[in-house]
């Protein structure tokens, strides 16, 4: 079944009562460095805009959250959960929480020697915040943030 992502977000926040949905346009490329590692001897971080979250935490409201969620990463995937402005799109995270915030993936990585280790903490937002502002001034710069603290040597990012 054919899904129009950018039609049923633009419905989505009509329905919130927002302006339309002005899609970001960057003004630069991106600064991409290349790693001075190789994989097997990098940290990596993880970064998913899922709405994860662990159980015993606050879940995402809808209107235009741009709090983050820290996640221990051997939390149990039996303990994640999601919240998300697009909540269709949740039917299989919840199934397989995995598939959009893999760190039992990563973990298993880790042992076979691919990457050296996964952060201890792993992000997770709400990648459907409205503000463009926000995401730039308060959502990146805290990943930012806090990735250095850990840190990583590179980071995977698990949009949805």
């Amino acid at each position: 079944m054919h899904v129009d992502y950018m039609e049923v977000i633009r419905k989505r926040y009509e329905n919130l009562g927002y302006q339309a949905y002005r899609w970001f346009v960057a003004d630069d490329d991106a600064p991409w460095t290349p790693l001075e590692k190789r994989l097997h001897e990098c940290k990596l971080g993880l970064l998913s805009t899922s709405g994860a979250y662990a159980l015993g935490q606050v879940a995402y409201h809808y209107k235009d959250d741009s709090t983050i969620r820290e996640i221990p990463s051997n939390t149990q995937t039996d303990d994640l959960r999601f919240s998300h402005i697009t909540e269709n799109y949740l039917v299989n995270p919840r199934k397989d929480p995995n598939c959009i915030l893999p760190t039992e993936t990563l973990h298993t990585l880790v042992q076979k020697k691919v990457i050296k280790s996964l952060a201890n903490t792993v992000f997770s937002c709400m990648g459907g915040t409205y503000s463009q502002r926000r995401v730039k001034t308060e959502i990146a710069p805290e990943i930012l943030k806090n990735f250095k603290r850990q840190d990583i040597d590179c980071a995977l990012l698990v949009a949805m």
